[in-house]
């Protein structure tokens, strides 16, 4: 069937161009898409691979572009004769084996995963810069706090020397004689 009838225009757009485009999945590809904001009429490029194309090249054709943005995945289904489209740019295409690519949904999905399952052995043998200045700032009160007592115990040392220098005086011991066996013998 024709995209265009006799005297009917389905769209302003230039249909047998955008046709002739040929967008399959696994193309990557740059709309240039026409926003109206405040009167103004600005171009948004949006850049991604295409998942799907869906109802061949009738009028009512769409096809699904996905690309990740922030690390949060975004997907955008365009209508291939919208008027809204400025200009759409094959970059680059890729040999695909499936007429849908909605498995790579899954598939990234599946890769974050196995990232963040690295991400978290790491992150426990590691520490943020606040425990990092926590614990450098505890050790700091504990080696205060140890300094403190070093001095403390040096001044006792220094008060226990200085008792001990001073001299003592000392009564001096009564005599007691000390008998020899020979003088108990004798007093016997």
């Amino acid at each position: 069937m024709n995209s265009t009838l006799i005297g009917v225009t389905v769209s302003p757009v230039n249909m047998e161009e955008r046709k002739a485009l040929g967008i399959r999945p696994g193309d990557t590809v740059r709309v240039h898409q026409k926003i109206e904001e405040k009167g103004k009429t600005r171009l948004q490029v949006f850049e991604g691979v295409v998942l799907a194309r869906k109802h061949g090249d009738e009028p009512g054709a769409t096809f699904t572009v996905r690309k990740v943005a922030s690390g949060v995945g975004v997907e955008k289904i365009f209508p291939l004769y919208s008027p809204l489209i400025d200009k759409i740019e094959i970059i680059k295409r890729s040999k695909v084996r499936r007429a849908k690519l909605y498995f790579i949904r899954d598939k990234v999905a599946r890769e974050i995963k196995r990232q963040m399952r690295r991400f978290t052995q790491v992150t426990l043998g590691t520490e943020s810069e606040i425990e990092v200045a926590a614990r450098a700032e505890q050790e700091a009160k504990i080696a205060e706090e140890a300094t403190k007592l070093a001095e403390e115990e040096a001044l006792k040392a220094e008060e226990a020397a200085k008792v001990a220098e001073t001299p003592v005086e000392v009564a001096p011991a009564e005599e007691t004689p000390v008998e020899t066996p020979a003088e108990e013998e004798k007093k016997d």
